[in-house]
């Protein structure tokens, strides 16, 4: 097999076309054998495998750096650059579903958040000027998809302004994690679909067949093939406005092509844009066939079928889906906003009961929190829903825009929490300590399916501030019902002689089951013990200050970070009060620590960083005996 004997990119220089043609195959079968074993981006994946080729025989990696948006079509250069055991694929200590500078010198970039390599290409490519290292070659990769977001455009307008070696390579294949939207979409799809692209491919097929290969073949094509070519290649006036040289479109499948355009890019020495066109998923027919984009991302399902092994449960996201497009029937100022997550969200239900009241903005977060005060303000109520991790990007929009115009919109934050084992830049960890600061934000963390379902109704009644609901990645578990309540706070369970509790447990949102569980662990040493939460934990709930009075300790988890998070808010707000013997009252704050985590399963990560019921209880029974 030629994958076997490709340790390095230095290893593709000598193959011969034959050779290529049957590495590019092995790599297709490869990826989809191991992906379906372990879960992972697919369809990206095996739409650039004679891109990522190309790449890598035309320029030379890590003296020319390679920086990919988003990383996770980042596979193929993974197993170019040595890297060739998917085994433990996104799990502890197997390699990461994203480029990982830990795991190579060839890796630039490790943050998966799109429409960011551009930025950092001119960054570096400023760099090697500056430092007079003109022999290098600054190339950047990066999807349809990830140029509908601002910061790409910024940084295209920078790059053009200047001159140093960069070649932007957009992988153009119509898709992000669904069709890719906007004015951008259109014009790459007029020029996809142009008669004369079509025209000049077949052309240049039948030159090729006849001359055989030549290293310059795309390059002579480009530059002095057909009239009705010259005016295809002109009519890109965006990027040539820009600064940037365009090249394309280019089949992103005929690796002769792809390589000489390339060339041609690499030895102009100034910024380019060449322009590659590729098919999400080629070469696995299940892929191919799909409409839906299932394959972009896949658990472990079967190789031959591409069908799941196992069904997913009914999972957090549902809930949403089913419950939004109830509410749209109810109420028709409801208004539904995403950022190219249309399915992944749970919108896609809503949007096909209600295609005039979605609005997919693109890889835009800045934009959709701004278009939504602007939304609220002329009289409807925006839901935008959205990744948690990627809320971060549009923090500034959020407190500026929503929250100090007194805006009603609300956020649902899917994947919320710890996730695991997309790595450090999708965990959903950071959102309760950002979101404490924004006044009059109100932030609910429901536990369970009728919590989840109850926090969203009454989040579509505020009408004058934000509002906000976090939830978990993954299937739901068992509803957890109150026995009873405190105020808004819900008690969980009660264990003791019935005197005042001695430790009182609150577990925020998805860890009240294990609150639950720590309460009786300490309720086993004979302590007198609670177990409770609130879904809406901010502004601090009604009750907290009476309840946790007179207890010598109280415990706060939470799946975001520790420092800054829901619990010490509640401590402060506690000891501010005046409340008798509230002031006095010892807390023990757990959560997630301040540090990028890498990728791991949830329970692995949980247990790391002590999170977990056992060790939490330890803690616990240390501070008791201190105390």
């Amino acid at each position: 097999m030629v994958l076997e004997e490709i340790g390095s990119p230095d290893d593709l220089r000598d193959l011969t076309t034959e050779q290529l043609a049957e590495l590019a195959t092995e790599i297709r079968e490869y990826l989809v054998e191991a992906v379906s074993r372990t879960g992972g981006h697919l369809g990206p994946n095996l739409g650039v495998v004679e891109l990522t080729l190309g790449i890598h025989r035309v320029f030379n990696s890590p003296h020319d750096p390679i920086v990919f948006d988003t990383g996770h079509q980042a596979y193929v250069h993974k197993l170019l650059t040595g890297r060739n055991d998917f085994s433990d694929l996104r799990k502890r200590g197997g390699l990461s579903g994203y480029p990982s500078r830990a795991e190579s010198v060839h890796d630039i970039v490790e943050n998966s958040h799109a429409s960011t390599a551009l930025s950092w290409a001119a960054g570096i490519a400023r760099g090697h000027t500056i430092k007079g290292e003109t022999d290098r070659t600054t190339v950047a990769v990066i999807g349809d998809g990830a140029l509908t977001g601002g910061m790409a455009w910024e940084a295209l307008n920078s790059l053009g302004d200047a001159d140093d070696r960069v070649v932007v390579i957009v992988n153009d294949n119509g898709r992000s994690y669904a069709p890719t939207i906007g004015g951008l979409a259109r014009k790459l799809d007029g020029i996809r679909t142009d008669r004369r692209y079509e025209d000049f491919l077949g052309w240049g097929k039948r030159t090729f067949e006849n001359r055989g290969a030549c290293r310059n073949f795309a390059y002579r094509t480009v530059m002095h093939g057909k009239q009705a070519l010259k005016g295809l290649i002109q009519e890109p006036s965006m990027f040539d406005d820009l600064g940037l040289k365009y090249v394309g479109p280019i089949d992103g499948h005929n690796l002769e092509h792809v390589e000489a355009a390339l060339r041609h890019a690499h030895e102009f020495g100034g910024p380019v844009l060449v322009h590659v066109l590729t098919e999400k998923g080629r070469g696995y027919s299940p892929a191919e066939k799909d409409v839906a984009d299932r394959f972009h991302a896949v658990g472990k399902i079967h190789p031959e079928t591409g069908l799941p092994i196992e069904a997913s449960r009914f999972g957090w996201t549902k809930i949403f889906a089913d419950e939004i497009v109830t509410a749209g029937h109810e109420r028709d100022d409801i208004v539904a906003l995403t950022a190219a997550m249309l399915a992944p969200v749970g919108l896609q239900p809503f949007a096909d009961e209600f295609p005039d009241r979605v609005i997919d903005v693109g890889i835009a977060e800045q934009h959709a929190v701004t278009s939504a005060a602007g939304l609220a303000f002329a009289g409807l109520h925006p839901v935008i829903a959205v990744y948690a991790t990627f809320l971060n990007r549009a923090f500034d929009q959020l407190l500026m825009d929503v929250a100090l115009h007194k805006a009603g919109v609300t956020f649902m934050l899917d994947r919320a929490g710890i996730t695991g084992d997309d790595g450090a830049s999708h965990n959903g960890m950071w959102d309760m300590a950002l979101l404490r600061h924004v006044p009059t934000l109100r932030l609910a963390a429901p536990r369970d399916e009728p919590t989840m379902r109850t926090a969203f109704r009454e989040a579509l009644d505020v009408n004058d501030a934000p509002t906000v609901v976090r939830y978990p990645k993954g299937p739901v578990g068992d509803n957890i019902p109150a026995i009873r309540t405190a105020g808004a706070i819900d008690i969980l369970a009660e264990h003791g002689s019935g005197e005042a509790a001695d430790v009182i447990v609150f577990g925020i949102g998805s860890m009240a089951g294990t609150a639950i569980e720590v309460a009786g662990k300490l309720a086993a040493d004979g302590r007198n013990v609670i177990a409770a939460s609130a879904t809406w934990v901010r502004p601090v709930p009604d009750g907290l200050a009476e309840l946790v009075a007179g207890a010598q300790l109280v415990i706060t988890i939470e799946d975001g970070l520790r420092d800054g998070g829901v619990g010490e808010e509640w401590a402060d707000a506690v000891r501010d009060s005046r409340v008798a013997n509230a002031a006095s009252v010892r807390w023990e704050h757990h959560g997630v620590p301040k540090e990028f985590l890498d990728h791991a399963s949830r329970a692995q990560i949980i247990e790391q960083i002590g999170l977990d019921a056992s060790a939490i209880a330890d803690v616990a029974r240390d501070a008791l005996a201190s105390s």
